[in-house]
């Protein structure tokens, strides 16, 4: 009863077993496993213990016999008359201790491979997963090669058709060339025959030159003479054209009186035809009085009588104006200094003015 009173107050873990505080004044359930105590891997009094009685369950030992958890120092101090079986004990605890340290480091070791193991699988799903990234990329890639590849293959067959088009267009301009090289020897050959001309022709123009030097002195002296006799003509020109304007200002002076004599002319026919046109309106008179009474008959005659007597002496102030009008134009051709002739149609106005101005008038 001791012994269960004393190693309640210790840590539960064989390996540790140091003594634990005790509860404080509130009381509570005393703990079993140290708090602050680390051991390899940064574990707890707590997980070693668990540890270590997985391990003896799996060994088949009874991992909650108290036996197992004594400490053999103890053991001896408690127990001297149960020495020998402590030592035996203590040796198969030893040899348990053995084998729990080589299961709990074969455990450990196991589960570390066990993690090494997953991580070792997460790395290879991982790699896994970027080889079949990559590998889809350089399909892609391999796709998008492709098609450049094809691209490409077009372009060398269209460069490579543009190259023989190039070397045929090249093989045209070689024949060319040596034919414009064939044309440009005839011509050097043909221009130098030309320069031989060209120096016949320079030293002829030099000796055309020096006789053109002699003509040319000549026409110098030509010039001043004519020179002096264009002056002279150029004077007689003033002179002509000042009488040429002389000539004009009394020919327009001349058309504006013949103007105004047509138009006088025109204003005595107009009264000419309205003096026939009273007397023609008098004789339709005249007869309608006639189929009238006798009485009117006497008043017509006398206003006819009257009619005749007034166009008989606007025929005499016609007569006079056209005299004088004629006078005027005789005067006015005599103050000409050169003679000038009546155009043909102004003439023929005038005669006819004439002739009608004295046509006798018939009742």
């Amino acid at each position: 009863m001791e012994i269960g009173r004393e190693d309640a107050g210790r840590c539960g873990y064989s390996k540790c077993r140091a003594e634990l505080p005790a509860p404080g004044l509130q009381g509570g359930r005393p703990r079993s496993f140290c708090r602050d105590t680390r051991w390899e891997g940064g574990r707890t009094c707590s997980q070693m213990a668990r540890a270590e009685r997985e391990a003896l369950g799996a060994l088949g030992l009874d991992a909650g016999s108290s036996a197992f958890r004594l400490d053999a120092e103890r053991l001896r101090d408690h127990l001297d008359a149960v020495r020998g079986p402590v030592d035996a004990l203590t040796a198969a605890l030893a040899s348990v201790t053995a084998r729990l340290d080589e299961v709990e480091a074969a455990a450990v070791a196991a589960v570390e491979t066990a993690h090494g193991q997953v991580a070792e699988a997460e790395r290879s799903r991982v790699a896994a997963e970027e080889a079949r990234e990559q590998a889809e990329s350089r399909a892609r890639q391999s796709a998008t090669s492709a098609e450049r590849a094809a691209k490409e293959r077009a372009e060398a067959v269209e460069r490579a058709n543009a190259a023989a088009r190039q070397a045929l267009q090249a093989t045209e301009a070689l024949g060319a060339a040596r034919q414009e090289a064939d044309q440009a020897v005839a011509a050097q050959r043909a221009a130098e025959v030309l320069a031989g001309r060209l120096e016949e022709r320079v030293a002829s123009a030099e000796r055309e030159a020096r006789d053109t030097a002699v003509l040319a002195e000549r026409a110098a002296a030509e010039r001043d003479a004519a020179h002096e006799e264009r002056e002279v003509l150029r004077a007689e020109l003033v002179s002509e054209r000042d009488r040429a304007r002389a000539a004009e200002t009394a020919q327009a002076h001349e058309v504006a009186a013949r103007l105004a004599l047509t138009d006088k002319l025109a204003t005595a026919e107009q009264a000419q035809l309205a003096a026939a046109t009273a007397l023609r309106e008098a004789a339709h008179e005249q007869t309608r009085s006639e189929q009238g009474t006798r009485e009117l008959q006497a008043e017509h005659t006398a206003e006819l009588t009257r009619l005749r007597a007034k166009h008989t002496a606007e025929l005499t102030d016609l007569h006079a104006e056209v005299t004088r009008l004629t006078t005027e134009l005789d005067q006015l051709k005599a103050s000409q200094h050169t003679p000038h002739r009546l155009h043909p149609d102004d003439l023929q106005a005038v005669l006819t003015a004439v002739a009608t101005h004295t046509s006798p008038v018939h009742p």
